[in-house]
């Protein structure tokens, strides 16, 4: 049994710990709200945008002249997954579904004979790729610098995306990222990002009326495709950043709870201990008084 001054110390220490669990729970409680309604609020422009370049791609004839975003290189062997996670930990299980997502399809394509390559966003996600896909990660993109998301960092990751694309280092490129659906809800989410997929021009939710456009359909197709892509990796860190914090504070909240639940038993166990301790000094007394 520990002794007394050791059960001391040690409720002592897991108080503290409590406190800062409270505290980091409640930080991203606040952080959580503004995060939340900045993702809710992105997600009908780039659902809407996606299925406008859908449904102009669609109409087109893949040929020679046909952007490659949308044409693509005419091969499907190299893949490039953006995996996109957080800079910091004590986050639950977030980071960790994301990269579990992106491995379950790397496993895919690596067992149909693919070449699968890594672009990294976030720190979270490097030690686990690296460990399991030694020499496959081509480039990670820093966040730890930003504090908001913002436009300018999505356009520039999918500028780097594309000007690769145009180098010829791969083939199709997929963006998994964490979708917020509430606190206790964040589900993986893989995306196909370029080239651009046709799967949503059949879709109900996709307007059914003929629309003409101008100056024409190529042009338009060829300013849309790049900025669709800054849009959906703007919704990526958007819902990511919604998602983090959501898990935060569902896991300090947890860790908190445990916290008072060891602070309970360590409570007993040293009061059990106190009580010990007086009751063998008086039986120690009264044997000593008795014996004179």
């Amino acid at each position: 049994m520990a002794s007394l001054k050791a059960l001391k110390l040690r409720i002592a220490s897991v108080k503290s710990t409590q406190k800062i669990t409270k505290a980091m729970k409640m930080v991203a409680a606040a952080k959580l709200r503004r995060a939340q309604q900045a993702a809710e609020a992105g997600r009908p422009y780039a659902s809407r945008l996606d299925q406008v370049v859908a449904s102009l791609a669609a109409k087109q004839t893949i040929g020679p002249n046909s952007p490659r975003l949308l044409a693509g290189t005419g091969s499907e062997e190299r893949h490039l997954l953006v995996v996109c996670t957080s800079d910091r930990g004590l986050a639950g299980g977030f980071n960790t579904n994301i990269v579990r997502a992106a491995r379950r399809r790397a496993e895919e394509l690596q067992a149909t004979g693919k070449e699968v390559r890594f672009y990294l966003v976030g720190r979270k996600g490097r030690p686990p790729i690296a460990r399991l896909y030694p020499g496959q990660i081509v480039h990670q993109y820093d966040t730890g610098d930003i504090k908001q998301v913002a436009f300018d960092d999505a356009r520039r990751i999918a500028e780097e995306l594309t000007v690769r694309f145009a180098a010829g280092e791969f083939d199709v490129a997929q963006l998994f990222y964490a979708r917020f659906q509430s606190a206790l809800v964040q589900d993986p989410v893989g995306q196909q990002i370029i080239p651009v997929q046709l799967r949503a021009a059949n879709d109900a939710a996709a307007p059914s009326t003929e629309v003409e456009y101008e100056p024409n359909e190529e042009e338009i197709l060829a300013e849309l495709l790049p900025r669709n892509i800054a849009i959906q990796v703007f919704r990526a860190l958007q819902e990511n950043a919604a998602s983090e914090q959501g898990s935060r504070m569902t896991a300090m909240d947890n860790a908190t709870r445990n916290a008072g639940d060891m602070i309970n038993r360590l409570s007993i166990e040293y009061n059990r201990s106190r009580q010990a301790a007086i009751t063998t000094e008086l039986v120690e007394i009264i044997s000593g008084a008795e014996a004179l």
